[in-house]
């Protein structure tokens, strides 16, 4: 990918995997990347094998947490190799030339799934990666500005009030970064940075660095210091860690470069994390085909691993101005061989911006419409954030000292992470959870254009999910701080005339539950009108927060307030579902409790 001239706009070359593409920030960047020697607490390392050879795949295997290690002789016994694993979360990531290999492993005792990861050969680089180019940099005599995007958001106002904690860690999983950049230098951590390309993690010196300049964008728009030269990032006293997840050459990243970069999180600390990319080779994951479903399970893994260690993920809603919501063909999979045209549906999902817990964001053009390229969906998306469109662009920095524009939910997502990353240090006891909450809270409504595409509420709908990333508002202190927040994120399938629960467990709360406990509810359904949905307090006490009303429309997306104050706080809630009618069917998506 060529690096534009200082300033000037940068496109980005199209068939990878970032986030998908827009007109200038077309799929996602890929990284150059090392895989060599790094041992975590959760990661082993096992030796490669002694030579590359043609017709080498990579594959999960996936056991229960903290099986790996029955299983792996099995591995080489079929015809392959461990060539990491990640025993915390049950996942071993190994190498076969053998087209037997994933059939065999299936039938070996402990193991849960198995699945290709790739369509094409793992190159031979994965086995002595070659470090990046550490570019030569160019001084800058360009100062610092009010930019549209940072307007937007008020971010310039926020900075008034913050510019982030250092002691808050940002992880930048992408093609990596220019960390010797006079705009990023100041606030990098090498220390927490690594490569995770090919699916292990190099921490060899400068293995973090850029081979596109997608990475140091999207770092400059988070995190550039405030220090007078270039531009300004949206928490400029953050830090900034790169782990390169894209691989060289193809720019691709496979499922086993990302989960690798979600334990590396969890591991080190990193308070929010931002992914402006796709899982390749599929748009979207499949549950039923048995390669894409142990790329949903990995990953999924993987990314709770990061959340339960305290990291919050944040992605791009993807470029293909594509409903979300409402999945029927998928024409750009697999991108790492021949793609070709399948029918999908809904439980096809793209990861990691879809799975729970993720921040989904969509992007916006300058003033606040939605980008013409971002993809949307009711139900999907969380959040918006400027992305640019058009002839107005996101300017930012790029590899080499240099700077330049682009566009894309890529460059909306790493909005929201600055966001997040302020919160966090305004709020340093968060949890993941409380500052994807209060994203939510803090965001500016904005309704429904005259556009059939968007459907949904003036406070929560397709183009725009909880409204559009206010930063001045996430640091002012004007809205009070959730209390006690606890979530239920696993999916409750509603049937026909069936009635069903979601529990969650409350603990460590004092006393009763206030008289203003907040009940979200997140249900996809195609006709509420047949819904009826209580709160059900410990004691068994019924709260109804929905008796079919509504009737035709689709899916109950609503925070209500009940008065529980009568009833103890710890113990066994749930959210009680029961359908009353034939014909339309859903689930319960997720649902939360705040105290």
């Amino acid at each position: 990918m060529a690096v534009a001239a200082l300033g000037t706009t940068v496109a980005l070359a199209a068939p990878a995997g970032f986030a998908q593409a827009a007109p200038s920030d077309t799929a996602p960047v890929a990284a150059r990347s090392a895989g060599a020697t790094q041992t975590t607490t959760t990661t082993t390392v096992a030796a490669a094998p002694a030579a590359w050879a043609a017709g080498t795949r990579a594959y999960l295997v996936i056991t229960a947490p903290g099986g790996t290690s029955a299983v792996s002789a099995a591995v080489t016994s079929n015809g392959g190799s461990v060539f990491a694993t990640y025993d915390a979360i049950g996942v071993i990531v190994a190498h076969s030339t053998s087209a037997s290999f994933a059939a065999s492993m299936r039938t070996v005792g402990g193991v849960q799934q198995v699945g290709a990861t790739r369509t094409s050969d793992v190159p031979a680089d994965a086995y002595n990666p070659a470090l990046p180019a550490n570019p030569a940099q160019s001084a800058t005599t360009l100062t610092e500005s009010n930019r549209w995007d940072m307007t937007q958001i008020k971010a310039d106002q926020a900075w008034a009030v913050t510019t982030g904690s250092a002691t808050v860690k940002v992880g930048v999983l992408d093609t990596g970064v220019d960390d010797q950049h006079q705009d990023i230098s100041p606030n990098f951590n090498a220390a927490d940075s690594a490569s995770c390309a090919y699916g292990k993690a190099d921490t060899r010196a400068g293995a973090w660095r850029d081979v596109g300049s997608h990475g140091t964008h999207v770092a400059g728009t988070i995190a550039a210091a405030k220090n007078g030269k270039g531009v300004i990032g949206v928490a400029p006293g953050v830090k900034i860690s790169s782990v390169r997840i894209a691989e060289p050459t193809s720019s691709l990243f496979f499922a086993e470069n990302t989960i690798c970069g979600f334990v590396w999180a969890g591991d080190h600390g990193f308070k929010v994390t931002n992914n402006s990319y796709y899982t390749d080779p599929w748009q979207f994951n499949c549950p039923d085909n048995v390669d894409q479903a142990a790329i949903i399970e990995g990953v999924r893994r993987a990314q709770a691993y990061a959340e339960g260690k305290g990291s919050l993920q944040v992605a791009a809603a993807g470029n293909s101005n594509y409903d979300l919501a409402n999945k029927t063909t998928d024409s750009e999979s697999p991108n790492d061989s021949t793609p070709v045209t399948r029918t999908i549906t809904n439980a096809c999902i793209d990861i990691p911006t879809e799975l729970p817990g993720v921040v989904t964001v969509a992007a916006q053009a300058s003033g606040g419409a939605k980008a013409s390229y971002s993809n949307f969906g009711n139900g999907v998306i969380d959040i918006a954030a400027p992305g640019g469109d058009g002839s107005t662009q996101v300017y930012s920095t790029l590899p080499g000292g240099k700077y330049g524009n682009m566009s894309g939910t890529s460059m909306a997502s790493p909005h929201v992470t600055g966001v997040a990353a302020l919160i966090a240090s305004a709020n340093p006891t968060f949890t993941p959870a409380q500052i994807r909450d209060q994203l939510g809270v803090q965001a500016t409504d904005r309704a429904c254009p005259s556009d059939a595409r968007c459907t949904g509420t003036a406070t929560k709908n397709g183009f725009f999910g909880e409204g559009a990333v206010d930063a001045l508002k996430a640091v002012g202190g004007s809205t009070p701080p959730p209390g006690a927040y606890f979530e239920n994120l696993t999916d409750v399938t509603v049937a026909d005339n069936a009635t069903v629960e979601s529990p969650i467990t409350v603990s460590g709360v004092t006393g009763n539950a206030p008289a203003t406990l907040k009940v979200g509810v997140d249900i996809k359904h195609t006709y509420i009108g047949d819904l009826k949905v209580d709160l059900v307090a410990p004691d068994g006490t019924v709260y109804t927060l929905h008796n079919r009303t509504g009737s035709g429309t689709d899916n109950i997306a609503q925070t209500y307030t009940v008065n529980a104050s009568a009833e103890v706080a710890n113990g066994v809630w749930k959210l009680r579902v029961n359908d009353n009618a034939s014909q339309d069917t859903g689930r319960i998506d997720a649902w939360n409790l705040t105290f």
